[in-house]
């Protein structure tokens, strides 16, 4: 990411792909993903074509709209196994964060404002300095903490009392011993040196999380966040086109074996997004995985023939589940609109000398991008002398 392009400055840099930034803010950030829906998008284009930047300025909105957001690469976590995908997410969404947010909601429903409770103060404490500790309250406590996640329909058994008991280490009632609340963090992070025997002690009997249950595990996931205050999950997957990358500078590798399994689990997980909730999905690759018909996502007749777009218009269709960033540059990017990125980008760049594009330039570099093997963000950038777009 060039120097200039921090966070706080992405949204000044919206010219031309806000016409599809703001439609998903509104339509799926702030209202569908907001209600209770679940989506998957990709985002395709030629290297050079914004990708990155798209999936930066979205995350960005996402923080804004109070979602959880998860940013990683292709090239950092195994795509072909939904449990290391699952992983991700989870670490980077902090459940305990999301546990402490719940457990206001249990202090609320017991009639007491949280910011009455001092800092450090767990619930009960709180509660048997004021004289009402007692097993009426304490049965209370846990009759709430049954109802919130036990009894949720949405979570998965095991990982609602795995939830349950440590929300209730949170307020102090249930009492839960450090290693055991490390153990239940563990398990639900899916570490494979946890010993079952040790959790049947605690009275429940989980599975191991697989890449089979991975994806229920999300979607209870999901719904904690959801309780915990926020509006859901935000993740943004970029890189996608190593699944077809044959040089060994990569870290990872994919195999015919395991690209295959990735193009599955995507597949898998398409099919059960109708049934989570609060999770919006964004993949991102360069046109390659798209055009190599022997290993791209057309050799994978399963995972294509849900995610091509059957009818395609004349004009950009932002409701398509594939958006192609060159296709949207044509139409939205006019000469105006890329002299405007370049005084953007020139403005975040203030003590280095780059130049600042003008009109006939402008249409010279859309000429060029309908044709050439390069993005438009790209071909800007270069323009200018400014260091790659991404």
């Amino acid at each position: 990411m060039p120097e200039f392009e921090n966070m706080a400055a992405l949204s000044e840099q919206t010219c031309g792909i806000g016409f599809l930034t703001d439609f998903w803010q509104k339509q799926y950030l702030e209202e569908y993903i907001h209600d209770g829906g679940s989506k998957i998008k990709f985002v395709t284009g030629r290297p050079g074509s914004g990708k990155t930047h798209f999936l930066r300025l979205m995350t960005k909105l996402a923080q804004d709209a109070h979602y959880k957001t998860v940013s990683f690469s292709a090239k950092d976590i195994w795509m072909h196994d939904f449990r290391e995908i699952y992983i991700e997410i989870l670490e980077q969404c902090d459940i305990m964060d999301c546990l402490k947010a719940a457990s206001l909601c249990v202090v609320r429903e017991m009639g007491y404002d949280p910011v009455e409770i001092p800092e450090g103060m767990k619930f009960i404490d709180y509660l048997s300095q004021n004289g009402s500790g007692d097993p009426v309250t304490r049965r209370e406590i846990r009759s709430l903490l049954r109802e919130l996640f036990l009894e949720n329909p949405l979570l998965d058994n095991n990982f609602a009392l795995a939830c349950s008991m440590l929300t209730g280490s949170i307020l102090g009632y249930p009492v839960l011993e450090e290693q055991n609340r490390e153990l239940l963090l563990a398990w639900l992070k899916a570490d494979r040196t946890v010993k079952l025997s040790q959790l049947r002690a605690l009275g429940f009997y989980p599975a191991r999380i697989t890449k089979y249950n991975a994806r229920n595990m999300l979607r209870s996931l999901a719904e904690v966040v959801h309780m915990g205050g926020y509006s859901g999950i935000f993740v943004a997957i970029d890189d996608m086109e190593i699944l077809i990358s044959r040089t060994s500078l990569e870290t990872v590798h994919y195999t015919k074996m395991k690209r295959e399994d990735t193009y599955e689990s995507i597949r898998q997980l398409i099919d059960d997004i109708d049934s989570m909730h609060h999770i919006f999905f964004v993949y991102a690759f360069d046109r390659s995985l798209i055009d190599n018909e022997n290993a791209g996502l057309k050799s994978y007749q399963a995972l294509w023939m849900r995610i091509q777009n059957e009818i395609v218009g004349e004009r950009f269709n932002r409701f398509s589940d594939m958006a192609d960033l060159d296709r949207l540059a044509a139409q939205e990017y006019t000469p105006d609109t890329i002299v405007a990125i370049s005084e953007s980008m020139a403005r975040k760049k203030q003590n280095t000398e780059v130049t600042v594009l003008n009109t006939d330039d402008a249409r010279e570099l859309a000429a060029l991008s309908r044709t050439g093997s390069v993005g438009i963000a790209q071909l800007i950038l270069n323009a200018m002398e400014v260091e790659k777009y991404g």
